[in-house]
This record gives structure tokens, sequence and C-alpha cells, in this order.
């Protein structure tokens, strides 16, 4: 089903001129992850330990789009560990999902911000080609971005949560959904019926696929 027929419109413009790193646009998976892994465009990889590419299928039908890595992410190279993971794998399997199966997870940035801080712009449009990659290696049907910052990026928009939750957007031509980021979801556990509701509300858009 086309994205017309959907009521959509693809409103991530990536501009030429965030195309930092030569030859992205052609990199397969294990050129990709060694590029990200040495990748110094901006100042975040002073303090890395590793960077977090991604993980899951990389050809699954779902694709979850973070925000960026925390401590025990930049610890162990793996997205969405520890907690907050272990919650996005609740949610995962509540819908019938598995990182392991059906499901690859990236972020917007793949180093860790000083102080587990909120990514800046000029960061998230440094690694934006990697992530713009990743969308099309993997070839996802779904795009479900987790998250205000995540979200606004990625859609390239200033707009909360609220505004945002329940609607169909697009993402480089792929269908996208977004929701609260898990860790959030911790420090605001009211809100997970909302999550579920989102989850659901994917789940329901994926058939129409």
């Amino acid at each position: 089903m086309m994205l017309e027929e959907l009521g959509l419109q693809p409103v991530w413009k990536l501009r030429e001129r965030e195309r930092e790193v030569p030859g992205v646009a052609a990199m397969g998976w294990e050129e990709l992850g060694k590029t990200i892994s040495s990748c110094t465009i901006c100042p975040l990889h002073k303090g890395r330990n590793k960077a977090v590419v991604g993980a899951g299928n990389p050809h699954a039908d779902w694709l979850f789009i973070g925000e960026a890595p925390g401590a025990e992410e930049d610890r162990t190279g793996e997205p969405f560990v520890g907690q907050a993971g272990k919650l996005l794998d609740n949610m995962l399997a509540a819908i019938g999902l598995s990182r392991k199966s059906n499901v690859y997870i990236a972020n917007t940035v793949k180093c860790r911000p000083p102080g587990n801080r909120n990514p800046e712009p000029s960061e998230m449009s440094a690694c934006r080609p990697y992530l713009e990659r990743q969308i099309e290696l993997v070839g996802p049907k779904l795009i479900v971005i987790l998250g205000r910052i995540a979200a606004q990026s990625v859609l390239d928009s200033d707009a909360s949560i609220a505004s945002l939750r329940g609607k169909r957007h697009a993402c480089r031509n792929v269908p996208a959904i977004v929701t609260y980021h898990p860790a959030y979801l911790l420090r605001n556990p009211e809100d997970k019926a909302k999550a579920w509701e989102d989850l659901c509300f994917a789940r329901r858009f994926m058939k129409e696929l």
C-alpha cells in the first residue's frame, strides 16, 4: 500500500550538506558498523567507550528508533539494556515481537552524550546519515519512534509527544508512529496505559500495510 493511500506525507528531509560521511549511502552492514564505531564527526566520540550501532534482525518488518545510548549501552555496545531495555522487551513481547526475531532497534545518536543529557541537534544531524542508511538496509514496513527527542529529530518537528501520538507519520517513505520512551515510562508509570494504546495502534496499522 502506498503512503498516499494511507494519508501520509514523508516529512523527514535530509539536506545534502548533512551528508558528511563519504559513501555512507552505499555501505553494507559491516562497513557501516565499522564506520560508526570509528566516527569522529561530532564531539561525542571523545567520551565514548563503545558506539552503539543497533541490534536485532537486520531485515525486520519493525524498526524501533530511540534517542541516544546511556551508560550501560556505552559499556556494552548494545541498545536498550538495563531497566529501560527490559521494559522495551516486555512491550515488544506484549504485541508478539522480539528483538531477536522480528525487530531491529537503533538510536538517532550512536554515542552517549555526557551525563546522559539529551543529544543536541548538531549531534543528531551528524548521525542522521547513519540512521538513514540503517532504515534503507532494514527496509521495515513500520517504524516506531520512541520518545520526544527521537520524534522531533526523525520527523523534523518540534511538536510534543501528545500531539504526535495516535497519528500516522512517515520517515524516508516508511510509515511511522510515535510513542513514549521506555525510560520516560519508568519515571512516569501512569503513562504506561497510553503506551499500550500506541502499541495496539501500531499493530493495527501494521495489518493495513
